[in-house]
């Protein structure tokens, strides 16, 4: 049997659930995408729940079945085996309920959205730039296993070939769930490139991954920023190089600065720098609206120096280290071309098992 508060809570999802599914059947919503995007989003994020609650209910019913065959049931041996299949099915419906009561959890509402992950070299010089680079190839790598799709939002070079920043737009459902646990001091112990003597050198990168957001979730208005246009620099065609159209844009009130000069054109340049400085301003409001973010935020990112490392690549051991949850993975290369849930699906499961842990007592 469902208890009775959990049977409540899942009622309230299943009849949002066919609330929305209606609504969704109304052939104006082709005219508001905004909104159809919205419900769609919710639907599947609601369609689990129900799916699974289905299984409880037949489970439950089958339990109660054989329950009462068995008491009715004269022969022994049936008895036995309608008792045991009771049994089974009553296991079958914890197991169900166990993973139902994971899916209830309070869901971060940004969890489905698009990411931006702005990487930037910390303590280590050129090494640091150089390992940078390497952390946003990994990205791209474990971005092609997700089937996302990745834009450049600007760069700045270091002399070495590596990245002294650089901000990536990744566009997939789920992108941001599953790079949120990347923010934070990444370190690395290796010989670099340039070390003569074969001695080991560690350095350290930082990565912030924000949850891009729409127009309407954050107004900008005109007045509150400033908007340069300049000449880009670096690697690009004759047509990059020589004409205005890289974009810096400030945002006045809170003095928070964005370029881009990924493309070719002013336009499309100056769109993904507002789409970068509005998810920035979305994870400000988030942090002001709870002050424990903040303080995690802060904690994640630091200063970008090698003491504050939430993870340590270390190539001489062919190990990585992901410091919060003291996990030890001996497939450093793995995880570098890309095979990050070798690490991401282990704090996942922690962080859901520490939330439950925090609604049960």
């Amino acid at each position: 049997m469902i208890p009775s508060a959990l049977q409540a809570r899942l009622q309230q999802v299943q009849e949002r659930f066919q609330t929305i599914s209606a609504q969704m059947e109304d052939p104006q919503l082709a005219f508001d995408p905004q909104r159809l995007e919205a419900l769609s989003r919710e639907q599947a994020q609601l369609r689990p729940v129900v799916e699974l609650l289905s299984q409880a209910e037949r489970a439950d019913r089958a339990s109660t079945e054989a329950a009462n065959l068995a008491i009715a049931e004269s022969d022994q041996e049936m008895r036995s085996y309608l008792e045991a299949e009771a049994r089974r099915e009553q296991d079958r419906q914890a197991v169900i309920l166990s993973e139902l009561q994971m899916l209830l959890l309070p869901r971060d509402p940004d969890e489905d959205r698009d990411a931006v992950v702005e990487i930037r070299a910390g303590t280590g010089g050129e090494e640091a730039g150089l390992f940078a680079a390497d952390l946003m190839r990994m990205y791209l790598h474990f971005a092609e296993r997700q089937h996302w799709h990745v834009e450049l939002l600007d760069g700045s070079a270091s002399a070495s070939g590596g990245f002294k920043e650089v901000v990536l737009e990744v566009h997939g459902r789920g992108a941001y769930g599953q790079l949120k646990f990347e923010s934070g001091v990444h370190r690395v112990q290796r010989v670099p490139r340039t070390e003569s003597q074969g001695r080991i050198h560690t350095s350290a990168a930082s990565v912030v991954v924000l949850p891009e957001v729409e127009d309407v979730e954050v107004e900008i208005q005109d007045e509150d920023v400033k908007i340069d246009v300049y000449r880009s620099t670096g690697p690009g065609g004759q047509s990059v190089n020589t004409t205005d159209s890289a974009v810096r844009i400030t945002h006045l009130p809170t003095g928070l600065v964005v370029t881009c000069q990924d493309e070719k054109s002013q336009h499309k340049n100056r769109a993904k720098a507002m789409r970068v400085l509005r998810s920035r301003l979305y994870d400000r409001m988030r942090a002001e609206r709870d002050q424990a973010l903040q303080e995690t935020r802060r904690s994640m990112v630091g200063r970008g120096d090698r003491s504050e490392k939430i993870r340590t690549y270390n190539y001489p051991e062919n190990r990585v280290t992901d410091h919060r949850i003291d996990i030890k993975v001996y497939q450093l290369q793995r995880v570098m071309d890309g095979e990050l849930e070798l690490l991401v699906d282990p704090l996942r499961q922690e962080d859901q098992a520490r939330r439950l842990a925090g609604e049960e007592s």
